[in-house]
């Protein structure tokens, strides 16, 4: 391999981690928005939640919901590495480190302005408006090719697997998790049904956009030559 060849491969890399970076970033937005609806949670933060009740651990008490976000995402990832490592890379580590502490982030941010009593109708739009930038985003990452986040990866191995769509094998994995969590003592609500049947199916139609978004940018700033 030339000299050539190995920095164009790097400038992929890094073009591709950008990429996921921002789809990161985009998905998470959509989750802390509905998020702070207070119309129920996504059904993978009600699945954080059941275990955040269940586990009565006095230390659960100084953790903010992004941090134990962070730990069972880790959780995940370790069952994930024991299950079939290739799915797993560099972004994938920095997708289920960074979504619990981006959560927190947006959280400060969006806190003030949602909360207060908007009316009803308008935190059923804001709670819709999250779950397709959720998905929008979760589409960039996966096109990215660099990683994914937790129930993402899940529903990405699982689909490749079965070598069924992505969106009903999301939306099969999303109500696992939103069992799994009300099992544990999560809540469910209006936003986690919402959520569980809206971003399968949402995240099929965004993926012909993200892998033209994706493929743009490896061109513009990686060459030619690299594909999605």
């Amino acid at each position: 391999m030339t000299g050539g060849q190995n920095r164009r491969t790097f400038r992929e890399w890094i073009v591709r981690v950008v990429l996921l970076l921002i789809g990161l970033c985009i998905a998470h937005l959509g989750v802390t928005l509905f998020l702070q609806t207070e119309l129920g949670s996504d059904p993978f933060n009600v699945f954080v939640q059941g275990l955040f009740r269940s586990v009565p651990w006095p230390a659960w008490a100084a953790m903010t919901h992004g941090r134990v976000h962070l730990l069972v995402s880790l959780l995940i990832l370790l069952v994930l590495l024991m299950a079939d490592r290739s799915y797993v890379g560099v972004g994938t580590v920095l997708c289920m480190a960074l979504g619990g502490p981006i959560i927190d982030v947006y959280t400060l941010w969006l806190a003030p302005v949602i909360h207060g009593g908007l009316p009803l109708l308008w935190r059923l739009g804001l709670l819709v408006a999250g779950c397709l930038i959720l998905a929008f985003g979760m589409t960039i990452v996966i096109r990215s090719q660099a990683g994914t986040g937790p129930n993402d990866l899940v529903a990405v191995v699982l689909s490749d697997k079965l070598k069924k769509p992505f969106g009903p094998v999301r939306v099969a994995v999303d109500c696992a998790f939103a069992g799994i969590g009300l099992a544990l003592g999560g809540v469910l609500g209006i936003g986690t049904v919402v959520c569980a049947f809206l971003v399968g199916p949402a995240a099929q139609l965004f993926f012909p956009v993200s892998e033209q978004i994706c493929q743009i940018a490896l061109r513009q700033f990686a060459g030619e030559s690299s594909r999605v």
